[in-house]
């Protein structure tokens, strides 16, 4: 019944790839498309990560970006309740963050009014689409981590505060039902093999070698491409707009196979394809409001006692006789105790509260070090659905370390960045090669770029209406594509020695200290730190080509 009902009924959503603050612009554009065109305001604007909400300029020095692009942006006068979002916008988190911002909604929650951020991974429901998201972008060598970092940050935190966990992938592995729209930072592994690959090349020539390799993008996104199979999924991250479309295989004979419409785009800048409005069914009959996701509530309230605030690695439990428990699927039964403890009321409450000052251009503003903050959003909502406050945890081992000294602190959580640890991921050459992993590229201030806060936008007239016609034919989904977290060690280790350049996953900080070779313990004491030669640095180097990070 409620697949008839959705059906011939739409909703105008606006997608947008990297926002770099540019709020303004981003509303701008969507209401000239209304005066121009006649268009109606869409009902609802996703956008792919890197929105930078940032507050005031303590949180500028919580952003893992050259000081010349910490810029305060748009953003806090939505914060400060001077300007309100036209149209509510969902968000996930990229890798250009005010990172202490985000972390004090690591279940999601409202960042101003009618703006709102889906967390470290999070699902919502508006007018009966499902939409899933999973903030930061995919490192090897913090992939099994908890979320251990805050603030204030130092080289290393303010970097893998923004990496994707094993922990918040095995929570989105456990859904079941049909979802309908994923938002994803970096793009999912092979997804450029499913669309105009040559375009692409020809936009973006420096992709060509990851691309042939097929070690662009996350291998952890591409595991929830073919689980979750989601109608479409949104990314953004290497400024390109850039379509593909994927058909499933079936998972039984007599099931009809899934498809997914992939789309991302560019960053907000003049002359750019940063926006699209696609047209997506939903259903007449739901709340014109959003609202918590039963099921993904249910998989929180199963996995809570995995919650870990540990630097440690550690691996998410399997079916291989070493836990007690490893099966965290949720049952009907188990979604309906969540429907009938909210007493079918899941939707998502207004209540924002501003947790930091608002920037003031009237006044002088003190320089104060940003602090762990723990939103009334976060503990309202652990409280309602019985779930641990990740944030609160962090609080209380911190009381437990009072004794020490900072530096022993601090030194303890820096001696935890090694690459050496195993992931689960052994393929993830694109972090240990010297390819242009757009995650190391913006930091290195000797790159030129345009400056996001400059940027005044107008619509593209080439903008199509309808998404559906820019989607290449259907392809199947190789089982290539998947990467297993059981494949060896060793693999992982051969292809760290095989890099031709021993580059490591970590970007050029702010301050330009070089980067030293991680390399086994047995190499060490050959030689000083080996500064990265990037084979493309010409062409990152380049007036042609934009920075993608």
């Amino acid at each position: 019944m409620p697949g008839r009902m959705r059906r011939g009924w739409k909703m105008k959503v606006a997608v947008a790839g990297c926002c770099h603050g540019a709020l303004d612009k981003m509303y701008e554009t969507i209401q000239l498309l209304e005066q121009r065109h006649g268009q109606a305001l869409p009902d609802l604007l996703l956008c792919a990560g890197d929105f930078q909400a940032v507050r005031n300029a303590g949180d500028l020095r919580c952003m893992a970006v050259p000081a010349k692009y910490r810029c305060l942006g748009g953003f806090a006068r939505y914060y400060s309740g001077e300007k309100k979002a036209p149209v509510l916008t969902i968000f996930i988190g990229g890798n250009h963050e005010a990172s202490n911002h985000l972390q004090e909604l690591p279940y999601g929650g409202w960042v101003a009014p009618n703006i709102y951020y889906l967390g470290y991974a999070g699902v919502v429901k508006y007018r009966g689409v499902r939409i899933g998201g999973l903030s930061g972008i995919f490192k090897s060598h913090d992939y099994r981590k908890g979320h251990f970092e805050y603030p204030p940050y130092n080289q290393q935190t303010i970097r893998s505060v923004y990496h994707v966990r094993n922990i918040e992938v095995f929570k989105l592995k456990q859904l079941e039902q049909p979802m309908d729209v994923f938002i994803s930072h970096d793009w999912p592994r092979s997804i450029y093999h499913y669309g105009n690959k040559k375009l692409l090349l020809k936009k973006k020539s420096f992709f060509r070698q990851e691309v042939e390799n097929n070690t662009l993008g996350s291998p952890a996104a591409s595991e929830l491409l073919e689980h979750l199979k989601p109608t479409y999924w949104f990314s953004a991250h290497l400024h390109v707009k850039f379509a593909a479309l994927m058909q499933h295989e079936a998972n039984d004979s007599g099931q009809q196979p899934k498809a997914t419409k992939f789309l991302a785009l560019d960053k907000c800048l003049p002359h750019r394809d940063f926006l699209q409005i696609v047209e997506i069914e939903h259903d007449p009959s739901a709340p014109d409001c959003l609202e918590y996701d039963p099921e993904w509530i249910a998989v929180l309230k199963a996995t809570d006692d995995l919650v870990n605030v540990s630097p440690n690695s550690w691996n998410m439990p399997e079916n291989n006789g070493l836990h007690a428990k490893w099966d965290y699927s949720v049952t009907e039964e188990d979604i309906k105790q969540v429907l009938e403890e909210a007493n079918h009321d899941l939707q998502v409450p207004h209540n924002f509260s501003a947790t930091v000052p608002c920037y003031n251009s009237s006044q002088s503003q003190p320089r104060t070090e940003p602090i762990h903050q723990i939103s009334p959003q976060t503990t309202e909502f652990c409280a309602r659905f019985g779930l641990v406050d990740i944030n609160g945890r962090i609080q209380q081992l911190r009381e437990d370390m009072l004794g020490q000294r900072d530096e022993e602190e601090e030194e303890e959580i820096d001696s935890t960045g090694s690459a050496e640890e195993p992931s689960d991921y052994n393929t993830d050459i694109s972090g240990l090669s010297s390819s242009i992993n757009p995650d190391e590229i913006i930091l290195d201030e000797d790159s030129g770029d345009e400056e996001p806060d400059s940027c005044s936008v107008d619509p593209s007239p080439d903008h199509p209406s309808n998404v559906s016609t820019m989607f290449s034919d259907f392809r199947i989904m190789p089982d290539s594509m998947t990467v297993s977290p059981n494949d060896t060690v060793d693999v992982a280790r051969d292809e760290l020695e095989k890099s031709s350049d021993g580059n490591p996953t970590e970007e050029l900080s702010p301050s330009e200290k070089p980067l030293k070779r991680i390399s086994d313990t047995s190499e060490e004491g050959k030689g000083g730190p080996k500064r990265i030669k990037r084979r493309n640095q010409a062409i990152y180097a380049s007036k042609d080509e934009e920075e993608v990070e």
